[in-house]
């Protein structure tokens, strides 16, 4: 199915003064389609087989340095062309909102990046829930979206007040699941794309899976039908193994069959296939009740009731565990690593320094004591690649990454000189598949590693977006 553009609408005066060019791009499937594209935003309409596609329009929680942004809208602009990446359809992210705690000037590194890339005033960098607050006295404080997108941290979803009580739900405190469950009562976008660690499937370790319940038994009571995936990346082709859960909700969906829905019919199927066998299927129902999964669900259960995929409708929810599908390119550590040259003295790891690392990424059985307690025990861990294999994809990119100090996490890789190194700020934006250089606008290199410790791999999303964006065009959501 061909794209082709026929009206560009210039939303955007920065827009109107460059010079726009042409840019054709191709789906998984090899189906291509053109967009008139600038440095801003712009709207634009396609038309495609079976009638006209608007733009998606799309607000970008929990922002960082844009890493859903850049898989979804693209990234093109004149000044730097080494940043260029295609869009994965017809995406236009209006609205973002970023805010590092405690809120200081110097915490808003990612922030800056962000408006450094794009520079168009579509970044909010105020706490989200004090934006929440002034949305819900004023909800044109945010415009209305398509599609909401976020990557949010695993913390403690329990609810503080049940549903029968006036006023609704409410949940901890300074937990962000539940800000996006006000953004999604109040501007009720079509769709929704989020990225979480896996662990959320499971937690908390007292009441396994009761989390992840709270958050479907949320969604259901808005009307939203839901998919979910834990996804290594390195498994499709990323160069960094990094395991997140991406979980896809639609507003008010046609009839699911949830098994068809997970192995092929789905979106994150289409993006992310896999393998037609399936293992621990479970299906079961839920409540929308939040405070009631939040009071009994997973209590007594030594594992989780949900798989590394599953779908949700209408309470009721298929889960299995799956095996990934792919026979694409695959992309290494080595094939980041930038020449020895290019690496700042700071980032050799002095010789009498090499005798802690090894330490610390060895194996090691040994008595240890608390200190604040008395209490003595054995602690007891296994050994780790010293140094890090080039031919292999990496590990997992923590915030942690940056620093000269010896840790069992960070990554050392040995040069062809025989030295050892960690990595440069350089490679860890490109593990996470940005582009080189991505989060050099001034902050530290120890700030750029944090960044891309919470980033997720943009490839990922991206994939996710030309599925989307194809079945929006086909109306086959």
């Amino acid at each position: 199915m061909a794209w082709r553009l026929i009206l560009p609408l210039v939303a955007n005066s920065l827009l109107a003064q460059r010079c726009p060019v042409w840019r054709s791009f191709e789906d998984r499937n090899g189906s291509r389609f053109s967009l008139l594209d600038g440095v801003g935003s712009c709207s634009r309409r396609f038309i495609v087989e079976g009638g006209n596609v608007d733009t998606i329009t799309v607000a970008e929680l929990f922002a960082g340095v844009g890493g859903f942004r850049l898989a979804l809208d693209g990234y093109h602009n004149p000044d730097h062309p080494e940043f260029d990446m295609p869009a994965a359809g017809p995406f236009e992210t209006i609205w973002a909102n970023q805010w590092e705690p405690p809120g200081t000037k110097a915490r808003q590194f990612a922030a800056y990046c962000y408006e450094t890339h794009w520079p168009d005033g579509t970044l909010v960098n105020q706490d989200i829930a004090e934006v929440m607050d002034l949305a819900e006295e004023d909800p044109r404080s945010i415009p209305d979206c398509d599609l909401v997108v976020g990557g949010f941290p695993c913390q403690d979803y329990s609810v503080a007040k049940p549903l029968s009580q006036a006023g609704g739900i409410e949940g901890h405190k300074g937990v962000l699941w539940w800000e996006i469950y006000r953004f999604l009562s109040l501007k009720a976008p079509k769709y929704v794309l989020l990225e979480n660690v896996d662990r959320l499937l499971k937690s908390p370790a007292s009441q396994r899976g009761r989390d992840f319940a709270i958050m479907l038994a949320c969604f259901a009571s808005l009307g939203y039908s839901v998919e979910w995936r834990v996804v290594n990346s390195a498994e499709y082709g990323a160069p960094q193994r990094r395991k997140r859960v991406y979980i896809f909700a639609q507003l008010d969906a046609p009839k699911w069959h949830l098994k068809e829905r997970l192995v092929s019919h789905g979106i994150l199927a289409e993006a992310l296939p896999i393998q037609e066998c399936l293992e621990k299927e479970i299906e079961f129902d839920i409540s929308k009740d939040a405070f009631e999964m939040s009071r009994c669900f997973g209590k007594g259960e030594k594992a989780s009731a949900f798989r590394t995929a599953g779908v949700m409708q209408d309470c009721r929810v298929y889960s299995a565990n799956v095996t990934e599908k792919y026979d694409g390119p695959r992309r290494t550590l080595g094939s980041v690593l930038v020449s020895e040259d290019e690496v700042p003295k700071e980032f050799f790891i002095p010789e009498d320094k090499l005798d802690k690392w090894k330490y610390l990424k060895g194996s090691k059985s040994e008595e240890r004591v608390n200190k604040k307690t008395g209490f003595a025990y054995r602690y007891s861990e296994g050994s780790m690649a010293f140094p890090d294999l080039p031919e292999n994809p990496s590990r997992t990119i923590l915030t942690g990454e940056g620093g000269a100090g010896a840790s069992r996490f960070k990554h050392v890789v040995k040069c062809e000189s025989g030295r050892y190194r960690r990595l440069v700020p350089d490679e860890l934006d490109q593990l996470q598949c940005f582009p080189k250089g991505w989060t050099d606008t001034g902050m530290t290199d120890g700030h750029r590693a944090f960044c891309m410790g919470n980033a997720l791999v943009v490839d990922i999303p991206h994939a996710i977006g030309k599925a989307l964006a194809r079945r929006v065009a086909e109306g086959t959501v």
